[in-house]
């Protein structure tokens, strides 16, 4: 339904659009995975982002600048502040901070061999069959799979420099929230890229309005007081509503030192909805802003939560050796 040919995916590929979530949705995963932190592992966390020199820092208008500045911390089972994404120089830098940095370096010459870091490309069948194998999918450039098992070994590595490891760190925590976007675990129409729909009356291809449009409808632009509040409530159904008893079944795939297994097993979840949902009914030329967004609306809202007690299991098991969300 959506086949090109290799020629037109070489050329595509110059211009996809691989920014899961955006940053409104990156914020917020760090934001959920920061409550869940144990103490020693945000420690470790600080001196990792305290010994870069020259971090990107995302900014409330979507964009970044370089700086070794952060901001307040969270704790407690709700939140009662967020890292803002800009604060003063003298502050300690956050997940928060840095969660959309992975998406300012791939754009850099140093950084442009990060690209394929970012997804996964399925070679499945949506909306017939869909399935994440490694072998199959994971190109020789490296996938987000192969990435998120070497820069958790890399931010263990104590032989390599600060600046190193925090870069790891900074890698990890952006691509277990790129891993929970269906079209990130997805080859067809290069992740929905080059599906068009209508959003509000324009034309937009399907992987933007997962990646920004339905996230910045569900929860507002991308602020730190929007940031703040979309982490509450999903902190608040993480402890006491619908995700209450969902939380530790997202956590419990945590064996850091089993390569690609965990990522696999995140990518064929979320991969899974490109047939149960994504793609189940052709989105080409409808519009999306009305039905479609409806249903997406809680399937992406999972998927942030999915992405921040993941990244907070991971984390603490890397430093604090288990997954401290009980």
């Amino acid at each position: 339904m959506y086949k090109l040919s290799v020629a037109a995916v070489a050329l595509l590929l110059l211009a996809v659009d691989v920014n899961a979530w955006g940053p409104l949705g990156h914020a917020t995963v760090a934001s959920i995975a920061m409550q869940y932190l144990l103490p020693e592992t945000r420690s470790h966390v600080n001196k990792l982002l305290a010994n870069d020199p020259a971090p990107f820092v995302s900014t409330a208008s979507g964009s970044s600048t370089s700086a070794a500045s952060a901001s307040t911390s969270i704790s407690g089972s709700l939140v009662s502040s967020i890292a803002a994404p800009t604060a003063p120089p003298t502050k300690q830098l956050t997940l928060v901070d840095i969660a959309s940095w992975a998406d300012d370096f791939r754009y850099t010459p140093e950084g442009a061999f990060s690209a394929s870091f970012h997804y996964v490309d399925a070679e499945d069948e949506p909306p017939k069959k869909c399935n994440v194998k490694y072998q199959r999918d994971c190109g020789e450039s490296g996938c987000i799979l192969s990435a998120i098992a070497n820069y958790t070994s890399r931010v263990q590595d104590h032989s390599l420099d600060a600046k190193q490891r925090a870069q790891a760190l900074k890698w990890i925590t952006h691509f277990l929230g790129d891993i929970q976007q269906p079209l990130h675990d997805e080859a067809i129409a290069i992740g929905g890229n080059q599906i068009n729909v209508d959003w509000n009356g324009t034309v937009v291809n399907l992987h933007h309005i997962w990646d920004t449009e339905m996230p910045t409808k569900l929860a507002g632009q991308f602020t730190p007081e929007n940031v703040k509040a979309w982490t509450k409530k999903i902190v608040k159904e993480l402890e006491f509503g619908q995700f209450r008893h969902h939380k530790w079944d997202w956590a419990s795939c945590t064996d850091i030192d089993a390569g690609a297994a965990c990522p696999l097993v995140w990518a064929r979840e979320a991969n899974s909805f490109v047939c149960s949902y994504v793609l189940k009914t052709d989105p080409t030329g409808k519009e999306a802003s009305g039905a479609y967004y409806e249903g997406a609306a809680p399937i992406i809202e999972m998927q942030i939560a999915k992405g921040g007690v993941r990244l907070a299991a991971w984390l603490n098991t890397i430093f604090a050796g288990y997954p401290g969300l009980w």
